[in-house]
This record gives C-alpha cells, structure tokens and sequence, in this order.
C-alpha cells in the first residue's frame, strides 16, 4: 500500500509539474522566440557587427529596428546575445551572425 501511495504522489507531482500547477501565469504562458540569422559588410569590424544587428531586426520587426536605432531599445523584444562569424575581405570585414529574439 505505501507503494502504491508513493508511485501515486510521484505520478501527481509530474502531471503538476506538466500542467504548470504551482508556476504563475507568466511562467507558463509560452514565449514566442525565434532564431535569425543576418550577414554584414563594412569598413571596421564593429560596422560590419552592427549592419548584422540591424539585419536582425529588420527580419524580424521594422518597428523594433527603427526603435533599437533611435533609442538603443526594443521594447517590444529581448534582443538576445549575438554571435558573431567574421572575417577580412569585401570592402574590409564581413560578418555573420545570429540571434535567438523573443517577442515580449
């Protein structure tokens, strides 16, 4: 009998977890984060970053893109760490890059 107690505590405590008892609202409401990838040229090396940057935002929202060069700010997303893949040539670096960017 404690067993069948224990597997059947253990069997709540997941179907809990799974249907987010005890988590908030905000906690289980699901996030919309998606992946971009852009590509940049320029002179310097932190030109041909932040022509991958607006690429970013500009695949993703032009109003978040004007926004981040007016202000610096997305409001509207979590512009995430980027990654950077650069190298010399072109008209001097050329970078890829990627982003996770989640919709607040």
């Amino acid at each position: 009998m404690k067993k069948l107690v224990t597997t059947s505590a253990k069997f709540a405590l997941v179907i809990g977890f799974a249907l987010g008892v005890g988590f908030s609202a905000d906690t289980v409401e699901a996030r919309t984060c998606f992946k971009k990838a852009g590509q940049g040229t320029a002179g310097t090396l932190a030109g041909a970053k932040f022509q991958v940057d607006e690429v970013l935002l500009q695949a993703t929202d032009w109003g978040a893109w004007a926004e981040w060069m007016a202000t610096g700010k997305t409001s509207g997303y979590d512009f995430g760490k980027r990654k950077y893949r650069c190298k010399k040539g072109g008209m001097g670096y050329e970078c890829y890059g990627t982003s996770t960017i989640c919709k607040k």
